[in-house]
């Protein structure tokens, strides 16, 4: 296994591009984690470096310390990626990796630190290491064109949460069906039919509600 580098805070300062007085403001500021004492010494790891560049990064795309403050509290409250691995692996979806600033990119400004705390809590990212990992490839580009349109990232993130009640109670009909009359041994090769008659159910659900003019009504009235 590779060695994690250490460095003193002005080796630390000077890999980051800053002065060692940037450093040690970040750290009042809690926007890096304390450093590594070993007596009077300070040691700040990789780790540290990582971060000072993503704030860097931040700081160029328009975030304030503030901001970058509160995002740093909640990416260091949030669930680390030992806790979603069993999703990932016996899962379809493809989680991606990102940096805080490839998932800023991504959604245009609305990176908040209220939307990153309800994406950790709802479970579509984990922290692993100094990356963030979305546990789906195909929920991630959806919710960044989603937002490319106008939505809301808090309103994106709302519906997903709704969205998954409605399919984890869709998920335990169709394994009920399945344990009951065909048993265990096969419920996994009928996957793919009922997720073609849940895609099927929400097509036509759609084509009814656009022709009633989205309420369920006729005219929308």
């Amino acid at each position: 296994m590779e060695a994690v580098r250490e460095y003193r805070m002005e080796e630390l300062a000077d890999a980051a591009g800053i002065t060692a007085r940037t450093v040690r403001f970040y750290r009042e500021r809690g926007l890096i984690p304390p450093p590594r004492r070993e007596g009077r010494i300070a040691w700040y790891s990789d780790h540290h470096l990582a971060r000072l560049r993503t704030i860097a990064g931040l700081l160029e795309r328009g975030h304030t310390l503030n901001g970058i403050a509160d995002l740093a509290t909640a990416f260091d409250s949030g669930k680390d990626m030992s806790e979603v691995l069993g999703l990932a692996e016996i899962g379809e979806e493809t989680p991606v990796r990102l940096s805080p600033e490839e998932l800023a990119d991504y959604f245009e400004g609305e990176v908040s630190a209220e939307n990153l705390a309800a994406a950790l809590d709802s479970g579509y990212l984990a922290v692993d290491g100094d990356q963030i990992v979305h546990i789906s490839r195909r929920l991630l580009d959806v919710s960044a064109a989603l937002v490319r349109k106008g939505v809301p990232l808090a309103a994106v993130l709302e519906a997903g949460r709704r969205a998954r009640q409605h399919t984890d109670a869709l998920a335990e009909l169709f394994i009920t069906v399945m344990e009951t009359y065909v048993g265990d041994d096969s419920a996994e090769e009928l996957r793919p039919l009922a997720k073609s008659v849940v895609e099927a159910e929400l097509s036509m659900a759609l084509d009814r509600r656009l022709r009633t003019g989205g309420t369920g009504r006729p005219g929308g009235a």
